[in-house]
């Protein structure tokens, strides 16, 4: 019998590898995949300000790794740079329109791969698994 804890733990594994290759990013047609990482890291920032610390913060890079993948990404037209109006010492990342159609053109291409991945799943089956997916990242983040 297979322990699930371990099917769990490799296919996590399996995920992680795709996501550090940019696999799905590459494959909907993203050529600077360093910048797409910026984009998605000001992304997941939601409403808070995000600055070069904290895309370093959420890639797991040094901040100059991190200026330099923002640099890229600037160069893209993917972001731009603000002023904190909190703090003017502060510079802020934010996304531009051009960012915005990226996101938008890998995150389709990411939900076809997903759907074409479930297409003979039962919609009981795709709703469990998002259910259960959720919650099982969200107890990733309490631990």
């Amino acid at each position: 019998m297979v322990d699930p804890v371990a099917a769990v733990e490799a296919a996590m594994v399996e995920i992680r590898q795709r996501q550090t290759r940019r696999v799905f990013a590459r494959e909907a047609g993203v050529q600077d995949v360093s910048a797409q990482q910026v984009i998605d890291a000001v992304e997941a920032a939601g409403e808070q300000p995000i600055g070069v610390n904290g895309v370093a913060e959420a890639l797991g890079v040094d901040q100059p790794r991190a200026s330099k993948l923002v640099a890229a990404a600037v160069s893209a037209g993917l972001v731009r740079r603000e002023a904190d109006q909190q703090d003017g010492r502060r510079t802020n990342l934010v996304l531009t329109e051009a960012g915005r159609e990226r996101l938008e053109t890998v995150h389709s291409y990411r939900r076809r791969r997903f759907a074409t991945a479930m297409h003979d799943w039962p919609e009981t089956d795709k709703e469990t698994f998002a259910v259960l997916l959720s919650r099982f990242v969200a107890g990733l983040s309490q631990h």
